[in-house]
């Protein structure tokens, strides 16, 4: 994803509603995200969907990541050379 551009993808809601068709293009063009606001404050944020999707993937890489090095730290991991022992039996005939 891109870095915002604050004076380019912050836009009130009030703009947004105006001319919605023509902020979603920018997003797809730019793939830079657009931070809708409200009264002054951040709402909601317009993300392009290949972007978004990219997004959900890390987040569950770092999940699994973080779940792992919990299991690990609880002694439930196994060494990388039992690992290759186990997975070389179950192989050979």
């Amino acid at each position: 994803m891109s870095r915002l551009h604050f004076d380019q993808d912050i836009q009130p809601l009030s703009d947004f509603r105006a001319s919605a068709a023509s902020f979603i293009r920018q997003v797809n063009e730019t793939r830079r995200p657009i931070v809708i606001t409200q009264r002054g404050k951040g709402v909601a944020v317009v993300v392009d969907v290949a972007e978004y999707e990219a997004m959900q993937e890390k987040i569950e890489l770092l999940e699994e990541v973080q779940k792992a090095e919990s299991q690990l730290s609880a002694g439930l991991g196994v060494s990388s050379s039992d690992a290759r022992k186990r997975i070389l039996q179950s192989i050979q005939p």
